[in-house]
């Protein structure tokens, strides 16, 4: 086995593979990875993705090298290096949570997910970038400065989780750890040619993550294959009792792996409902539009039957008026810093008085000037109420309809220029972005690669389903990841030479 062709795109079933055959170490694939994070991300194109190198990584690796030898693979992610967005603490690396106040700042404590990786033998092998405190949709911090799209460095990758997706994208890590609020898993996703789950809210536990909308928070996993989805997120779901929305673990349909969806039927019968009002307008929505105008005709070639259009009243209205972006995060990270043992800073007050974000994240201004306490505002209530009712109106339509899921474009426009972003043309209140539908409505989705436009830049498209139907949009994924042929390595970051090929 070529174990220098095979690290590139290697999903963690090849690399166990590989180590069962003896022909990968859990510290030569470490090796492997960190030779391409000095490559590509330090020099060459310099995606930038990486804020933290995890400096045990290699010692890690090599203890679990010996587990192996002993006992064989211990756990689903024995010797697996993953990355981890920045806005997840891990007490033996620094977290700057994309702040450059916090650039040297160690948590006291893991996150919960973190725990369950090491947990499940994964290595931590690095701290992916961030817009501060995850308030922008771009891929720039003031804690490492700006990651780009490894299909087009120009652009950028997608946020919040902007440097788990160009990393995971360009090779740097079998796998990452994205966190979304309002599509910061999926717009990565689909900026860098990936598969994003946005679960429902309240299977991943939020303990030990930066907030921005506790109501809607949640980690979850990016990979290039579902099977890497599935496996990573039967990892990440656990009720714990520091976080009491994880009482949804509760309310799971089933107590089988999610993994397990993947050898389930498919596509075949399954009925998808096109939210046409959530498709763009204009030249500038054009090729994302024929793109996923693409992904329908295979899935329906699939066995899928595609009503369309479907549609939810007053969809855009429900959206605004659902939105607690403006409300909520600044009590939420206040209480998040009162948390922390001794950080350096400690109020969203204090970063905006020392200008600690980056200058371009016109969403930390909003969160400097929102109220101490949201509950007492009642436009907050108005605002959570709006939530369940948009819920209420996703779920009946589900049902009214017959459908399985709602297909739609994470994103109306292909990834933006970072010289628009910076004149001013590309602002977030007019970033045509769809992942909210999900995200405030608490219901889970999958972000899966639509292909590529004429011009060659990764399209994604979106499926939403009811509360717990994770399973259902696992096994679709995997049938139209079976039909499809959409993963195209970037070519910023092609495989290393022989001369670095891991022992």
């Amino acid at each position: 086995m070529n174990t220098g062709s095979l690290i590139p795109e290697a999903t963690i079933g090849d690399l166990h593979g590989a180590m069962a055959a003896g022909a990968l170490t859990s510290s030569g694939l470490v090796d492997r990875y960190l030779d391409r994070i000095e490559t590509y991300d330090r020099n060459g194109p310099e995606i930038n993705a990486i804020v933290t190198v995890n400096p045990d990584a290699r010692h890690r690796a090599a203890t679990l090298d010996d587990r192996f030898d002993r006992e064989g693979l211990t756990g689903p992610l024995h010797g697996i290096p993953v990355l981890v967005k920045d806005q997840v603490s891990t007490a033996d690396i620094v977290t700057t949570y994309g702040s450059e106040a916090f650039a040297e700042y160690v948590p006291s404590t893991d996150a919960t997910i973190v725990r369950r990786l090491r947990e499940a033998g994964a290595i931590v092998l690095a701290k992916t970038n961030l817009p501060d405190w995850a308030a922008g949709f771009v891929g720039h911090s003031s804690a490492a400065g700006q990651t780009k799209n490894p299909y087009a460095l120009d652009r950028s990758p997608g946020g919040s989780s902007a440097g788990t997706g160009a990393g995971v994208a360009a090779n740097l890590g079998a796998v990452g750890v994205g966190e979304d609020t309002g599509g910061s898993i999926r717009v990565p996703a689909s900026c860098c040619n990936l598969y994003g789950l946005r679960p429902t809210t309240g299977l991943v536990s939020r303990t030990g993550l930066s907030p921005l909308v506790s109501r809607q928070d949640t980690a979850g996993p990016m990979a290039r294959t579902v099977d890497d989805i599935a496996r990573l997120f039967d990892v990440l779901v656990e009720f714990d009792p520091d976080d009491e929305r994880t009482g949804a673990c509760r309310l799971r349909r089933s107590e089988q792996p999610y993994r397990s969806a993947m050898g389930a039927g498919g596509l075949d019968g399954r009925r998808l409902g096109v939210l046409r009002s959530r498709f763009g307008d204009g030249p500038r929505a054009t090729p994302v539009t024929e793109t996923v105008e693409g992904v329908l005709e295979t899935m329906a070639d699939a066995g899928a039957e595609i009503v369309d259009p479907v549609g939810i009243p007053e969809l855009d209205d429900r959206l605004d008026r659902s939105s607690l972006h403006a409300l909520q995060p600044k009590r939420d990270i206040d209480d998040f810093l009162a948390s922390l043992a001794e950080p350096p800073v400690e109020s969203v007050a204090e970063l905006h008085r020392q200008g600690a974000y980056h200058e371009a994240l016109e969403l930390f201004e909003t969160i400097a000037v929102a109220p101490e306490e949201p509950t007492d505002d009642p436009t907050y209530w108005q605002a959570v109420a709006a939530q369940e009712s948009l819920r209420e109106a996703i779920v009946y339509l589900l049902a009214d309809r017959d459908l399985d899921a709602l297909v739609f474009p994470d994103v109306q426009v292909v990834p933006p220029r970072y010289a628009a972003i910076k004149r001013g043309e590309v602002t977030r209140e007019e970033y045509p972005v769809n992942t909210v539908v999900s995200s405030q409505s608490s219901c889970p989705s999958l972000s899966m690669p639509a292909g590529f436009t004429d011009g060659g830049l990764p399209v994604g498209v979106e499926l939403l389903g009811a509360p717990h139907s994770e399973p259902v949009l696992i096994e679709m994924a995997a049938a139209y990841e079976r039909q499809a042929d959409t993963r195209r390595p970037p070519a910023s970051t092609p495989p290393l030479g022989e001369s670095s090929k891991p022992h």
